[in-house]
Protein backbone atom coordinates (compact mmCIF):
# COMPACT_ATOMS: atom_id res chain seq x y z
CA UNK A 1 0.00 0.00 0.00
CA UNK A 2 1.64 3.62 -1.30
CA UNK A 3 1.97 5.99 1.68
CA UNK A 4 -0.84 8.17 0.06
CA UNK A 5 -3.37 5.25 0.55
CA UNK A 6 -2.19 4.90 3.74
CA UNK A 7 -2.90 8.40 5.32
CA UNK A 8 -6.12 8.75 2.78
CA UNK A 9 -8.26 4.95 3.90
CA UNK A 10 -10.85 5.45 5.68
CA UNK A 11 -10.80 4.11 9.71
CA UNK A 12 -14.51 4.33 10.46
CA UNK A 13 -15.20 1.57 12.38
CA UNK A 14 -12.08 1.19 13.93
CA UNK A 15 -11.33 3.70 16.18
CA UNK A 16 -13.50 3.74 19.66
CA UNK A 17 -13.68 5.83 22.90
CA UNK A 18 -11.59 4.24 25.44
CA UNK A 19 -10.22 6.22 28.33
CA UNK A 20 -10.81 9.61 30.02
CA UNK A 21 -8.01 11.45 32.11
CA UNK A 22 -9.61 13.87 34.58
CA UNK A 23 -7.03 16.53 36.51
CA UNK A 24 -8.96 17.56 39.76
CA UNK A 25 -7.73 17.90 43.89
CA UNK A 26 -11.14 16.88 44.84
CA UNK A 27 -10.01 12.51 45.15
CA UNK A 28 -12.05 11.75 48.64
CA UNK A 29 -15.31 13.52 46.87
CA UNK A 30 -14.92 11.85 43.18
CA UNK A 31 -13.77 8.19 45.10
CA UNK A 32 -17.41 8.25 46.50
CA UNK A 33 -19.02 9.90 43.22
CA UNK A 34 -17.40 7.38 40.92
CA UNK A 35 -18.39 3.82 43.83
CA UNK A 36 -20.81 5.02 45.96
CA UNK A 37 -22.90 7.01 43.61
CA UNK A 38 -22.22 6.14 39.65
CA UNK A 39 -21.57 2.34 40.81
CA UNK A 40 -17.90 2.13 39.07
CA UNK A 41 -14.96 -0.17 40.11
CA UNK A 42 -12.37 1.83 41.81
CA UNK A 43 -8.76 1.14 41.39
CA UNK A 44 -6.19 3.47 44.19
CA UNK A 45 -3.10 3.49 42.45
CA UNK A 46 -1.34 6.19 44.66
CA UNK A 47 -1.94 9.41 46.74
CA UNK A 48 -1.98 11.19 43.82
CA UNK A 49 -3.57 8.44 41.20
CA UNK A 50 -6.22 6.60 41.16
CA UNK A 51 -8.30 4.72 38.27
CA UNK A 52 -12.26 3.33 37.91
CA UNK A 53 -12.97 0.52 35.64
CA UNK A 54 -16.45 -0.57 34.19
CA UNK A 55 -15.28 -3.57 32.63
CA UNK A 56 -12.41 -5.84 32.42
CA UNK A 57 -10.39 -3.42 30.63
CA UNK A 58 -7.70 -2.43 33.76
CA UNK A 59 -8.45 1.57 33.20
CA UNK A 60 -11.32 3.70 31.57
CA UNK A 61 -10.79 7.00 33.78
CA UNK A 62 -7.60 7.94 35.60
CA UNK A 63 -8.01 10.81 37.78
CA UNK A 64 -4.57 12.62 38.71
CA UNK A 65 -3.91 15.56 41.19
CA UNK A 66 -4.11 18.88 39.74
CA UNK A 67 -5.69 22.41 39.36
CA UNK A 68 -7.66 21.83 36.21
CA UNK A 69 -10.93 19.85 37.63
CA UNK A 70 -11.35 19.15 34.03
CA UNK A 71 -11.08 16.49 31.51
CA UNK A 72 -7.50 16.61 30.28
CA UNK A 73 -7.43 13.89 27.93
CA UNK A 74 -9.70 11.16 25.80
CA UNK A 75 -8.19 7.80 25.08
CA UNK A 76 -9.09 6.36 21.58
CA UNK A 77 -9.28 2.35 21.12
CA UNK A 78 -7.72 1.34 17.50
CA UNK A 79 -8.93 -2.14 16.43
CA UNK A 80 -5.44 -3.16 14.91
CA UNK A 81 -2.01 -1.97 14.88
CA UNK A 82 -2.02 -0.86 10.61
CA UNK A 83 -4.84 1.30 11.30
CA UNK A 84 -3.23 3.19 14.13
CA UNK A 85 0.13 3.52 12.10
CA UNK A 86 -2.62 5.31 9.42
CA UNK A 87 -3.61 7.72 11.82
CA UNK A 88 -0.36 8.27 13.12
CA UNK A 89 1.27 9.13 9.47
CA UNK A 90 -2.24 11.28 8.72
CA UNK A 91 -0.98 13.37 11.83
CA UNK A 92 2.30 13.70 11.01
CA UNK A 93 1.54 14.28 7.38
CA UNK A 94 -0.22 17.52 8.70
CA UNK A 95 2.80 18.53 10.70
CA UNK A 96 1.34 18.12 14.17
CA UNK A 97 4.06 16.67 16.35
CA UNK A 98 3.22 13.58 18.29
CA UNK A 99 4.72 11.78 21.34
CA UNK A 100 5.20 8.27 21.83
CA UNK A 101 3.63 8.19 25.50
CA UNK A 102 6.32 6.10 27.84
CA UNK A 103 6.19 2.51 29.49
CA UNK A 104 4.74 4.36 33.12
CA UNK A 105 1.98 6.26 31.52
CA UNK A 106 1.01 3.38 29.40
CA UNK A 107 0.50 1.11 32.30
CA UNK A 108 -1.39 3.89 34.46
CA UNK A 109 -3.74 3.69 31.28
CA UNK A 110 -3.90 0.02 31.37
CA UNK A 111 -2.55 -0.26 27.77
CA UNK A 112 0.10 -1.88 25.76
CA UNK A 113 1.74 1.43 23.73
CA UNK A 114 -0.03 5.10 23.10
CA UNK A 115 1.13 7.89 21.21
CA UNK A 116 -0.14 11.49 22.02
CA UNK A 117 -0.99 14.58 20.23
CA UNK A 118 -3.45 18.06 20.56
CA UNK A 119 -6.41 18.36 20.37
CA UNK A 120 -8.91 20.77 19.93
CA UNK A 121 -10.11 22.81 23.07
CA UNK A 122 -6.76 21.77 24.87
CA UNK A 123 -7.76 18.01 25.59
CA UNK A 124 -5.00 16.05 24.67
CA UNK A 125 -5.83 13.06 22.32
CA UNK A 126 -3.79 9.93 22.86
CA UNK A 127 -4.67 6.61 20.58
CA UNK A 128 -3.61 2.85 21.24
CA UNK A 129 -4.25 -0.09 20.18
CA UNK A 130 -4.10 -3.12 23.09
CA UNK A 131 -5.82 -2.51 25.91
CA UNK A 132 -4.49 -4.86 29.47
CA UNK A 133 -7.43 -6.88 30.52
CA UNK A 134 -7.86 -6.98 34.16
CA UNK A 135 -8.14 -10.71 35.87
CA UNK A 136 -9.60 -9.19 38.94
CA UNK A 137 -13.38 -9.12 39.58
CA UNK A 138 -15.26 -6.12 39.40
CA UNK A 139 -15.99 -4.70 42.65
CA UNK A 140 -19.21 -2.07 42.01
CA UNK A 141 -22.38 -1.10 42.41
CA UNK A 142 -24.17 -1.34 39.13
CA UNK A 143 -24.56 -4.27 37.19
CA UNK A 144 -22.65 -3.68 34.15
CA UNK A 145 -21.85 -1.06 31.16
CA UNK A 146 -21.90 -1.42 27.56
CA UNK A 147 -18.57 -0.90 25.70
CA UNK A 148 -17.24 -3.16 23.20
CA UNK A 149 -17.76 -2.10 19.17
CA UNK A 150 -19.76 1.39 20.54
CA UNK A 151 -16.60 2.25 22.66
CA UNK A 152 -16.93 3.56 26.25
CA UNK A 153 -19.49 6.35 25.49
CA UNK A 154 -19.17 9.89 24.62
CA UNK A 155 -18.05 13.82 25.41
CA UNK A 156 -19.64 16.77 24.47
CA UNK A 157 -17.93 19.99 24.13
CA UNK A 158 -19.46 23.53 23.82
CA UNK A 159 -17.57 25.68 21.24
CA UNK A 160 -17.09 28.99 19.57
CA UNK A 161 -16.35 27.41 16.70
CA UNK A 162 -18.09 24.27 16.00
CA UNK A 163 -17.33 23.64 12.00
CA UNK A 164 -13.22 23.31 12.74
CA UNK A 165 -13.93 20.97 15.17
CA UNK A 166 -15.82 18.80 13.15
CA UNK A 167 -12.94 19.36 10.92
CA UNK A 168 -10.43 18.23 13.47
CA UNK A 169 -12.28 14.63 13.81
CA UNK A 170 -13.08 14.19 10.54
CA UNK A 171 -9.15 14.46 9.60
CA UNK A 172 -8.23 12.31 12.27
CA UNK A 173 -10.80 9.50 13.15
CA UNK A 174 -13.04 9.92 9.25
CA UNK A 175 -15.91 10.60 11.97
CA UNK A 176 -19.41 11.26 10.16
CA UNK A 177 -22.07 13.68 10.95
CA UNK A 178 -24.68 11.82 12.72
CA UNK A 179 -27.42 14.27 13.20
CA UNK A 180 -28.55 17.98 14.70
CA UNK A 181 -29.80 19.25 17.69
CA UNK A 182 -31.35 22.79 17.50
CA UNK A 183 -32.40 24.12 21.00
CA UNK A 184 -32.93 27.04 23.67
CA UNK A 185 -31.71 27.17 26.72
CA UNK A 186 -32.17 30.01 28.82
CA UNK A 187 -33.16 32.14 25.99
CA UNK A 188 -29.48 31.11 24.39
CA UNK A 189 -30.24 28.95 20.55
CA UNK A 190 -27.54 26.33 20.51
CA UNK A 191 -27.30 24.01 17.43
CA UNK A 192 -25.61 20.97 18.62
CA UNK A 193 -23.61 18.38 16.36
CA UNK A 194 -23.58 14.87 16.82
CA UNK A 195 -20.20 12.85 15.31
CA UNK A 196 -19.72 9.18 15.15
CA UNK A 197 -16.76 6.92 14.82
CA UNK A 198 -18.24 3.66 14.76
CA UNK A 199 -21.54 2.32 15.50
CA UNK A 200 -22.63 4.18 18.42
CA UNK A 201 -24.81 7.23 17.30
CA UNK A 202 -22.10 9.81 18.89
CA UNK A 203 -18.71 9.54 20.44
CA UNK A 204 -18.61 13.73 20.44
CA UNK A 205 -21.28 16.13 20.41
CA UNK A 206 -20.04 19.81 19.38
CA UNK A 207 -22.75 22.89 21.06
CA UNK A 208 -22.31 26.45 19.85
CA UNK A 209 -24.66 29.29 20.14
CA UNK A 210 -26.09 30.57 17.44
CA UNK A 211 -25.08 34.54 15.98
CA UNK A 212 -22.61 35.73 18.48
CA UNK A 213 -20.28 33.05 19.47
CA UNK A 214 -19.59 32.55 22.91
CA UNK A 215 -18.73 29.76 24.89
CA UNK A 216 -20.61 29.75 28.57
CA UNK A 217 -19.13 26.66 29.72
CA UNK A 218 -16.12 26.64 32.24
CA UNK A 219 -14.47 22.83 31.78
CA UNK A 220 -13.18 21.79 28.02
CA UNK A 221 -16.13 19.25 28.12
CA UNK A 222 -19.74 20.24 29.06
CA UNK A 223 -20.52 16.68 30.33
CA UNK A 224 -19.13 13.14 29.43
CA UNK A 225 -21.23 9.72 29.12
CA UNK A 226 -21.28 6.43 30.07
CA UNK A 227 -24.11 3.97 28.59
CA UNK A 228 -25.48 1.37 31.64
CA UNK A 229 -26.40 -1.94 31.06
CA UNK A 230 -29.83 -2.30 32.41
CA UNK A 231 -32.62 0.67 33.35
CA UNK A 232 -32.50 -0.41 36.88
CA UNK A 233 -28.56 0.33 37.14
CA UNK A 234 -30.03 4.08 35.92
CA UNK A 235 -32.67 4.25 38.34
CA UNK A 236 -30.64 2.84 41.11
CA UNK A 237 -27.51 5.12 40.30
CA UNK A 238 -30.09 8.57 39.91
CA UNK A 239 -31.17 7.41 43.57
CA UNK A 240 -27.86 7.40 44.75
CA UNK A 241 -26.34 10.35 43.43
CA UNK A 242 -29.38 12.46 45.09
CA UNK A 243 -29.37 10.44 48.75
CA UNK A 244 -25.21 11.28 48.63
CA UNK A 245 -26.17 14.91 48.07
CA UNK A 246 -24.16 14.96 44.74
CA UNK A 247 -26.12 17.88 42.51
CA UNK A 248 -27.48 16.57 39.61
CA UNK A 249 -28.29 18.97 36.50
CA UNK A 250 -30.65 17.30 34.72
CA UNK A 251 -33.50 14.95 35.88
CA UNK A 252 -34.71 11.65 33.81
CA UNK A 253 -34.85 12.22 30.22
CA UNK A 254 -35.08 10.79 27.06
CA UNK A 255 -33.57 12.27 24.00
CA UNK A 256 -34.78 13.19 21.00
CA UNK A 257 -32.06 12.08 18.14
CA UNK A 258 -30.65 8.64 19.99
CA UNK A 259 -33.58 7.70 22.16
CA UNK A 260 -31.03 7.55 25.13
CA UNK A 261 -32.79 7.58 28.23
CA UNK A 262 -30.62 9.37 31.16
CA UNK A 263 -30.12 11.65 33.56
CA UNK A 264 -27.46 14.14 34.27
CA UNK A 265 -24.82 14.82 37.56
CA UNK A 266 -22.37 17.16 38.23
CA UNK A 267 -19.36 15.62 39.00
CA UNK A 268 -17.42 17.09 41.69
CA UNK A 269 -15.37 19.14 39.05
CA UNK A 270 -18.06 20.78 37.82
CA UNK A 271 -18.60 18.61 34.39
CA UNK A 272 -21.48 16.98 33.92
CA UNK A 273 -21.64 13.33 34.11
CA UNK A 274 -24.38 11.56 31.74
CA UNK A 275 -25.69 7.78 32.67
CA UNK A 276 -27.72 6.23 30.18
CA UNK A 277 -28.93 3.30 28.62
CA UNK A 278 -30.35 1.79 25.83
CA UNK A 279 -29.16 3.95 22.61
CA UNK A 280 -30.12 3.82 19.18
CA UNK A 281 -27.23 1.87 17.06
CA UNK A 282 -26.85 3.07 13.79
CA UNK A 283 -27.33 1.24 10.48
CA UNK A 284 -24.35 2.62 8.14
CA UNK A 285 -26.77 1.60 4.84
CA UNK A 286 -29.71 3.35 6.12
CA UNK A 287 -28.77 6.29 7.57
CA UNK A 288 -29.24 10.23 7.11
CA UNK A 289 -28.69 12.98 8.92
CA UNK A 290 -31.75 15.04 10.04
CA UNK A 291 -32.43 18.21 12.79
CA UNK A 292 -34.22 17.26 15.37
CA UNK A 293 -35.96 20.40 17.56
CA UNK A 294 -35.22 20.09 21.41
CA UNK A 295 -32.85 17.23 22.95
CA UNK A 296 -35.96 15.70 24.89
CA UNK A 297 -39.11 13.95 23.99
CA UNK A 298 -39.36 14.40 27.77
CA UNK A 299 -38.25 15.14 30.81
CA UNK A 300 -34.37 15.91 31.59
CA UNK A 301 -35.49 19.32 33.50
CA UNK A 302 -32.93 21.67 35.05
CA UNK A 303 -32.27 20.79 38.89
CA UNK A 304 -31.20 23.64 41.48
CA UNK A 305 -29.86 26.11 38.97
CA UNK A 306 -29.69 29.52 40.64
CA UNK A 307 -29.43 33.35 39.35
CA UNK A 308 -25.98 33.12 40.55
CA UNK A 309 -25.08 29.66 37.98
CA UNK A 310 -26.60 31.90 35.50
CA UNK A 311 -24.35 35.00 36.19
CA UNK A 312 -21.32 33.13 36.30
CA UNK A 313 -22.34 31.29 32.57
CA UNK A 314 -22.92 35.03 31.55
CA UNK A 315 -19.40 35.91 32.80
CA UNK A 316 -17.57 32.63 31.63
CA UNK A 317 -19.68 33.59 27.79
CA UNK A 318 -18.88 37.39 27.77
CA UNK A 319 -14.70 36.21 28.76
CA UNK A 320 -14.81 33.76 25.39
CA UNK A 321 -15.00 36.48 23.38
CA UNK A 322 -11.57 37.54 24.01
CA UNK A 323 -10.34 34.05 24.29
CA UNK A 324 -9.75 32.28 21.01
CA UNK A 325 -10.75 28.82 20.89
CA UNK A 326 -7.37 26.31 20.22
CA UNK A 327 -8.44 23.82 17.22
CA UNK A 328 -5.47 23.05 16.04
CA UNK A 329 -5.55 24.69 12.45
CA UNK A 330 -3.46 22.06 10.83
CA UNK A 331 -5.85 19.54 11.57
CA UNK A 332 -9.02 20.90 11.50
CA UNK A 333 -7.96 23.09 8.31
CA UNK A 334 -11.04 25.42 7.27
CA UNK A 335 -13.40 23.18 9.19
CA UNK A 336 -16.98 21.17 7.88
CA UNK A 337 -19.50 23.53 7.34
CA UNK A 338 -22.91 22.66 8.33
CA UNK A 339 -24.93 20.11 5.50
Amino acid sequence: MSGEATTTASVFGAVHLGYIIIETNRFADWRRFGTEAIGMHHDSVSRDLMRFRLDDQECRFLLRRGPAEDVVTTGWHIDDHATFQQIEARIRTHGVPLVHGSDEEAALRGVERLLRFPGPKGITQEIYTTPVKSAEPLRMLASGFVTGDSGMGHIALTSTRPTQIRGYFHTVFDARLTDYIDETISGIKLKIRFLRVNERHHSIAVAATRGLPIDPIRTRVQHLNIQAATLDDVAQSYQRVHDLGFDMALSVGQHTNDKELSYYARTPSGFEWEVGWNPLVIDETTWEPSTHQGISVWGHRPIGQTIVDKLTQFRVGARSLTQRENTVPALSGAGIADD
